[in-house]
């Protein structure tokens, strides 16, 4: 185990191999393999959980069945020495109730005394359980953006009509969907094992054992993308009457934002956080500073969140436009080929193809400090990646990320970057009709808006921000006393 005096880090841990997934085809697909090579212990953390959903809508004929529900029954048949342990956000688990067949699954599952649904209502007021974790073994572990819940599922293609993205029940169609995690099998999915375990404690009082760990879980035909690198596990968690604030994510985003020299690639469902934003602009105001391009969906899932993130989004960019290199920042939307929006809930962060950060955290205010979220970063360290190979991994990573979102070949990306040395160039240059990255521009907000956006009473760091009085408006007040001092 690796302490990390760090105060944007948990731990850091080996991993033996690593490799991020991008989108739930075939985030799901590899999960069921690897969870069918479960023993001992499979923890499954979630936002949201719904057992109606297809794992791998190919149906393979491997005996095991391609629903979430019934193939947690059939592990629970079919491996008599393994429990398994499902945990989602308690105020997220009402929605069940209005799920057809969930709660008879789950009735099921209660009848078992292999599979135990434990709900997480150890929160402050207004917080949320938001990590999405599985890990098996303590020796394989999925951590990042993707629940196992309806609307998720999509293939990389994001093709315009999929039949195959229909909810479970009413089988209407749902918008194409981007999302990642990563995949870690090793030390560090120990780590995940016990961070699972302490949640499952927090929420329910009961201490779970330790499974011993063995080899044979990484999914078979699968390339990892690293072997043999340090892990660091970040975290946020919000304060109770009985525990502690966590800010790790928070201050490790501040300190990539801090340390990029040339450029910092993002992908993320919001963009609304305070500090993240005031660290943004205090690089716009250097004269050589990185550029900063955010992959963001158009509008927010749900008319609340958009009313919410939306604003404060809008709020931000208006008053980012006003620093002194604005034109380093650039927020973009994919579409695709017949121009419909594609939602990014993802949330990646590559800074200089030399630190690579995949996890639950969005970039909003309560991901810093109030809801429970888990990120890992991969970083190409000068003295454990001599040839360079870890840095050549995160630069081909990031570049078939670009080339998904403008539609074409990786080579494109590699070439204009090349040539350019900008991501924003590459990106205007490869930009065209069909599938492609567009240009964000903020609707108008209304005053009303924006007083709730820089109030920070919908989206707050800390559970009495809620309740905070206006004066005491904070969102964009030290954005704009930076701006009036330069």
């Amino acid at each position: 185990m690796t302490n990390s005096p760090d105060p944007g880090a948990w731990r850091t841990e080996h991993a033996d191999k690593a490799a991020v997934i991008v989108d739930a085809q075939e985030y799901y697909r590899r999960a069921r393999r690897a969870m069918m090579n479960a023993r001992e212990q499979l923890m499954l953390i979630g936002w949201d959980f719904d057992t109606r959903i297809w794992l791998d809508p190919s149906k393979p004929d491997d005996g095991a069945p391609w629903k979430l529900g019934p193939f947690i029954s059939w592990l629970a048949d079919n491996r008599p020495d393994l429990q398994i342990n499902i945990l989602t956000w308690g105020v997220g688990a009402a929605k069940l109730v209005g799920r057809g067949t969930t709660l008879f699954r789950l009735a099921k599952w209660a009848s078992s005394p292999q599979i135990t649904f434990q709900v997480d209502k150890n929160h402050p007021t207004g917080a949320s359980h938001h990590q999405k974790i599985v890990v098996i073994d303590d020796s394989l572990a999925f951590c990042g953006g993707i629940d196992m819940t309806a609307a998720r599922w999509d293939t990389r293609e994001h093709r315009d009509r999929d039949d195959r993205r229909r909810r479970p029940f009413t089988r209407r169609r749902y918008m194409p969907w981007h999302d990642a995690t990563m995949a870690l099998e090793g030390d560090v999915a120990k780590a995940l094992g016990e961070l699972a375990r302490d949640r499952w404690k927090l929420a329910s009082g009961v201490t779970l054992p330790v499974p011993h760990a063995h080899d044979g879980v990484w999914i078979d035909g699968f390339e990892p993308h690293f072997t043999d690198v340090p892990v660091t596990i970040a975290r946020t968690r919000g304060e109770t009457d009985t525990l502690p604030q966590i800010r790790e994510i928070e201050a490790q985003f501040v300190a990539m934002i801090r340390d990029a020299r040339r450029f910092a690639y993002i992908e993320t469902q919001y963009f609304a956080s305070r500090a993240i934003a005031e660290a943004i602009a205090a690089r716009l105001d250097e004269a050589d500073g990185p550029e900063f391009v955010l992959v963001n969906p158009k509008v927010a899932d749900g008319w609340l969140e958009e009313f919410v993130m939306g604003a404060a989004r809008a709020a931000l960019i208006e008053e980012l436009g006003k620093r002194k290199h604005s034109e380093r920042l650039r927020i973009f939307t994919p579409v695709t080929t017949h121009g419909a929006d594609i939602y990014v809930h993802a949330k990646i962060m590559i800074v200089d193809d030399a630190v690579l950060r995949v996890g639950s955290a969005n970039m909003n205010n309560r991901s810093m400090g109030l809801d429970s979220e888990c990120d890992v970063t991969i970083e190409a360290r000068p003295a454990s990646d001599h040839d360079g190979a870890a840095r050549a991994t995160i630069a081909a990573i990031r570049t078939d990320l670009m080339a998904e979102h403008l539609g074409v070949d990786p080579e494109a990306v590699e070439q204009h970057y090349a040539k350019t040395g900008s991501l924003i160039a590459t990106i205007d240059a490869l930009r065209g009709s069909g599938r492609t990255l567009v240009p964000f521009v903020p609707p108008d907000i209304t005053e009303f808006e924006t007083a709730v956006a820089d109030s920070q009473s919908l989206d707050p760091e800390h559970p009495e921000q809620a309740f905070e009085p206006a004066a005491k408006r904070r969102l964009l007040r030290r954005l704009k006393r930076t701006r009036r001092r330069r």
